[in-house]
């Protein structure tokens, strides 16, 4: 077995684990490999081992590593630019970074001129660090209330980033991320229906599942990076 196959098998345990100790599913639970500064080889052997979603973090390689690999379910999981949607809308299985309604309605304009319906996710700023993006949960809401009039935009749930430390350090961050992320699903708005809740990584993704993560973003603890 390869380095990659094994940490993947790690990975999948811990995952496992760490349901359990939340009395979940882990089938519920969308294990996401982050192939940033990761070779073409090395997404293959992912492959072979029996991953099929990835994230990517810039416009130029998911174009790049999504064009290779049609048939894998490409996650856009980085800060997205205006005038990069072309790259990546109708492309992404999941744009996870829609950072504000002003780029919610450029995603929507982008697909109804291609004719696709889009899925994403609202990126939040829980930690309210000025250094990350994302939207405040009053932000939140008046993207959500407006999706429900952008045909274009399938907007699934959230997706935050907890600030560095160790995990028990920033369970309350994701433990306020599906706080909001409930008080998003209590304003009931048509055509949106909010499931999806991103969080956790390499080094937090347990804890994250603990409190509510249904999808990970994980490079490290599969590409040894």
């Amino acid at each position: 077995m390869g380095a990659i196959a094994e940490r993947y098998r790690k990975v999948l345990r811990e995952v496992a684990d760490a349901a359990d100790m939340a009395g979940r599913d882990p089938a519920d639970i969308t294990f996401v490999a982050v192939t940033k500064t990761v070779g073409v080889d090395e997404v293959r052997q992912a492959i072979a081992a029996g991953m099929h979603d990835f994230g990517e973090n810039r416009a130029l390689e998911f174009t790049g590593k999504q064009g290779l690999f049609p048939h894998e379910r490409w996650h856009f999981i980085g800060t997205l630019q205006t005038n990069k949607l072309k790259q990546v809308v109708g492309k992404a299985k999941l744009i996870h970074s829609v950072d504000s309604l002003h780029l919610l309605e450029a995603v929507d304009a982008r697909a109804r001129e291609i004719e696709v319906v889009q899925p994403v996710l609202l990126q939040l700023n829980v930690s309210g660090e000025i250094s990350k993006h994302g939207m405040t949960l009053e932000d939140a809401e008046e993207a959500v209330r407006a999706a429900s009039d952008l045909p274009g935009v399938d907007v699934r749930g959230v997706m935050t980033m907890a600030p560095l430390g160790k995990p028990e350090s920033v369970r309350w961050v994701f433990r306020e991320a599906a706080h909001w992320m409930g008080c998003l699903q209590a304003l009931h708005c048509d055509a949106v229906n909010l499931t999806e809740l991103s969080m956790g990584m390499t080094n937090d993704f347990a804890v994250a599942i603990e409190e509510g993560a249904t999808i990970v973003r994980v490079g490290r603890a599969i590409f040894g990076r």
